[in-house]
């Protein structure tokens, strides 16, 4: 029987972390492009880990972090979703859908916006995520930076404190080490 777990970064033991960061790099394999790197899993800490656990294995994670997104220059607190994974082995089950709509009520209930960036739009796409239509951009140290290589890439999950939207406005995030986005 499944078991969905929502966690705050310091209460995951020094054994879910290896699990976790193990089926990971496993679910993202080891194309140079696509792998999980040290900064992927330094974007994931600091928040709520969703955690699904089936025969007391985790076989499914995300994390939701907040982040500030500026949309038409307009700042937002987002809850940005960030190492997304469900194990091959249990891939096309559905167990990565029950994680995700977990983590679009929590989105709901505490942030004005929930973000993502991901080359797989279909599968959030049927759980009410859409892509930005927008120019994107990073707020970086020495100011603000497009970021063309991630138009199309981001995609954002209205909440019900989230203002009007335009999702063809320029959306910017913060600065941070590896992929902004």
């Amino acid at each position: 029987m499944p078991h969905l777990r929502r966690l705050r970064t310091e209460d995951l033991t020094s054994r879910e972390v290896r699990a976790i960061r193990d089926m990971l790099e496993v679910a993202f394999g080891q194309d140079e492009d696509e792998r999980f790197t040290e900064d992927d899993w330094q974007h994931a800490l600091g928040g709520v880990h969703f955690v699904l656990d089936v025969d007391e294995e985790i076989v499914v994670h995300a994390a939701v972090v907040a982040r500030m997104l500026h949309v038409g220059g307009v700042p937002l607190r987002t809850g940005y979703v960030e190492a997304v994974a469900t194990a091959p082995s249990r891939q096309r089950t559905g167990l990565g859908t029950v994680v995700m709509r977990d983590v679009g009520r929590h989105i709901a209930e505490v942030f004005e916006l929930g973000a993502l960036g991901t080359g797989t739009h279909q599968f959030y796409e049927r759980l009410g995520w859409v892509t930005w239509g927008g120019p994107s951009s990073v707020r970086a140290p020495e100011g603000e930076r497009r970021t063309p290589e991630d138009d199309s890439y981001i995609m954002v999950l209205r909440t019900p404190s989230s203002p009007p939207l335009d999702i063809t406005a320029p959306i910017s995030c913060d600065w941070r080490p590896g992929d902004v986005w």
